[in-house]
C-alpha cells in the first residue's frame, strides 16, 4: 500500500494506468484486478479518503487513477519515485516458500519447542517436493517472535509464498491454524484450522503439507504430487525428547551436545530404530570428539549412530545427511557418505542441511569444486541461517584448494564474522592468508584458533578429519606457515 501511494504522489502530474502500477509497484508480476482495487482502497483509507468522494485519489474512467491532493516536499527536495526494493536474492525459477515460526497460543512458554517442532516437520515435508524451493528452518526462524511484513520477508528470503500459523496444545488436543500468503502482494491464498487428538499429530502435519502444496499448484493432478510422509517414531515421547535435544545440539558446542545426549539416549531407549535420533546423536558425539578433546569413545559412538541413522532412515533426508556427515568426517568412508548425501538430496532437493554439512567431508576429501557448489547452494536455500558459517568456511577452504586465495580470504572472513567462536573457521582463514604472504594476519588467525582450542595440533586434527593425501601437503604446509604446531 505504501509503495503504491508513494508512486501515485511522485507521478501526481499525470494519470497512472493499471500497467504503470503493476510495473512500478509489483515489478511486473501478475496481479488481479481485485488485488489492485484492494490496495487502492487501502491507500484511500490511510488518507481518510474513499471511493465515493475521491478527494485525493481519483479514478479516471477507462484511463487509470491520479493523485489530486496538494503535496509539500520537505527539506527542499521533491519526492523520489519508489519501486519495490530488491533486498534479497531474487525469486528462483520454481515455486518457492518459507514457513515462518508458528505462534505458540498455549499460554505456556515451555510449549514453544512443540510449536517449533511442528513447523520443522512441515518444512521437511515440503522439502521432499522436488519441484518446490523451500527455505531452510534456520533462516525462517530468524523471524521468531517478531511482527513481520510478509512482503518484505518474501524479498529478504527470495520466495513467492509464506506459510504462517499458530499452535494451541492443551491436554491431549492440539489446534493448528495455517494460512498461505502470496508474498508479492500480501494476498491470502489459503487458510485452514485443524483440531485433532494429539496422537494424530503426524497425520495432521502431512495433511497441512498436502493442503499447502495443493494451494500453490492447484492445476497439478494429485498423482503428480509426491507424498511427503516420512517414517515417524511410534512413540510420541521419543519425538518429544528429540525436539528438546535439537536446540542444544544446534549450539555447535560440546557443552550443548553433552546436555542433549541424555535426552537422545532416552528417546532411543523408547524407539531403538528412530533414525533421526540416531542422526542427532551422531552429530552430538562428533561435536564432543572434534571440539572436546578427541576422545576415541566419542568418535566410535558417532560412527555407530551414523550407521544406524542410514540403516533405519532410508526415507529421511535429515537422518541420512547427519549419518553421512559423521561417516565422512570421522570414519573417512567418503564413498558411503556421498551415497548418503545423494540419497538425501533425491528425497529432499531443498534440504540446505545436506549441502551445508556435506560440504565438509567433501572438501576434506579434496573435491574442491563440489564443496564450493554445495556451500553456495546451502546459503541460497537458507540465506539467513545461523549455520551459514559452515558453508561460507567451506567455500573458502575450496577456493584455497584451487589456489584462489583472495576469494578464500573473503569467504573465510565472512565465516569468522558469522561465528567467531567456531575454532576451525580461523584455521580455514589462516591458510589462504599464509599463502598470500600475509603472515602476520595468518598467525593472528592461528592464535585465535589456539585460544578457542588449546589442544589443537595439525597432526591430530588432520588425522581425525581424514585430510585426503592429495591435499595434505598444501593444507599442512599452510597451517605451519600460520604458526600452528605439528
Amino acid at each position: 500500500m505504501f509503495d503504491l501511494l508513494h508512486y501515485l504522489i511522485c507521478n501526481r502530474d499525470r494519470v497512472v494506468s493499471k500497467d504503470d502500477l503493476i510495473d512500478a509497484v509489483w515489478a511486473g508480476r501478475i496481479v488481479s484486478d481485485a488485488t489492485l482495487s484492494s490496495r487502492i482502497n487501502a491507500a484511500r483509507t490511510a488518507l481518510d479518503d474513499n471511493g465515493k468522494e475521491q478527494r485525493l485519489i481519483r479514478t479516471i474512467l477507462r484511463k487509470g487513477i491520479r493523485f489530486v491532493g496538494d503535496v509539500r516536499a520537505e527539506g527542499g527536495t521533491d519526492v523520489q519515485v519508489a519501486t519495490a526494493p530488491e533486498t534479497g536474492p531474487g525469486l528462483p525459477d520454481r515455486p518457492s516458500i518459507a514457513v515462518l515460526p508458528f505462534d505458540n497460543m498455549s499460554g505456556d512458554p515451555e510449549q514453544d519447542y512443540f510449536a517449533d517442532g511442528m513447523v520443522e516437520d512441515i518444512i521437511t515435508g515440503l522439502s521432499r517436493i522436488k519441484w518446490l524451493f523451500v527455505i531452510a528452518r534456520n533462516s525462517s526462524f530468524t523471524y521468531k517472535g517478531r511482527a513481520v511484513d510478509v512482503t518484505q520477508v518474501g524479498r529478504d528470503l527470495g520466495v513467492r509464498y509464506i506459510l504462517e500459523g499458530s499452535v494451541r496444545k492443551a491436554a491431549n488436543r492440539v489446534r493448528i491454524t495455517g494460512q498461505l500468503i502470496d508474498a508479492a502482494d500480501g494476498s491470502h491464498l489459503w487458510a485452514e484450522r485443524y483440531d485433532r487428538d494429539l496422537t494424530d499429530v503426524f497425520a495432521l502435519q502431512d495433511e497441512i503439507t498436502l493442503s499447502v502444496v495443493s494451494a500453490i499448484e492447484p492445476n497439478l493432478r494429485r498423482a503428480e504430487i509426491e507424498r511427503v510422509r516420512r517414517k515417524r517414531p511410534d512413540n510420541l515421547d521419543a519425538y518429544d525428547l528429540l525436539l528438546r535435544a535439537m536446540p542444544k545440539i544446534h549450539t555447535f558446542m560440546p557443552e550443548g551436545a553433552a546436555e542433549a545426549l541424555p535426552l537422545l539416549d532416552r528417546a532411543l531407549a523408547l524407539e531403538p530404530t528412530y533414525a533421526l535420533a540416531h542422526g542427532f546423536a551422531a552429530w552430538a558425539h562428533q561435536s564432543i570428539f572434534i571440539r572436546g578433546g578427541l576422545d576415541p569413545a566419542h568418535r566410535d559412538a558417532s560412527i555407530c549412530h551414523a550407521h544406524a541413522a542410514i540403516e533405519h532412515g532410508p526415507g529421511d533426508a535429515l537422518a541420512l545427511a547427519l549419518g553421512g556427515f559423521s561417516i565422512g568426517l570421522l570414519a573417512h568412508d567418503r564413498g558411503l557418505a556421498i551415497a548418503a548425501f545423494e540419497q538425501a538430496l533425491a528425497l529432499s532437493a531443498s534440504c540446505a542441511f545436506v549441502y551445508a554439512f556435506g560440504g565438509a567431508p567433501v572438501a576434506y576429501g579434496g573435491d574442491a569444486a563440489r564443496a564450493i557448489d554445495w556451500g553456495e547452494r546451502a546459503i541460497r536455500l537458507s540465506p539467513r541461517d545461523a549455520m551459514s558459517c559452515i558453508p561460507q568456511g567451506i567455500i573458502g577452504f575450496g577456493n584455497f584448494l584451487l589456489g584462489r586465495h583472495e576469494k578464500a580470504v573473503e569467504a573465510g572472513r565472512r565465516a569468522v564474522q558469522m561465528n567467531p567462536g567456531f575454532s576451525i573457521l580461523h584455521g580455514w582463514l589462516a591458510m589462504p592468508l599464509a599463502m598470500l604472504g600475509r603472515l602476520d594476519e595468518a598467525k593472528a588467525a592461528g592464535a585465535r584458533l589456539r585460544a578457542l582450542d588449546p589442544g589443537f595440533t595439525i597432526g591430530r586434527w588432520s588425522a581425525s578429519v581424514g585430510i585426503a593425501p592429495n591435499i595434505a601437503d598444501a593444507v599442512i604446509g599452510a597451517l605451519r606457515l600460520a604458526g600452528l604446531p605439528d
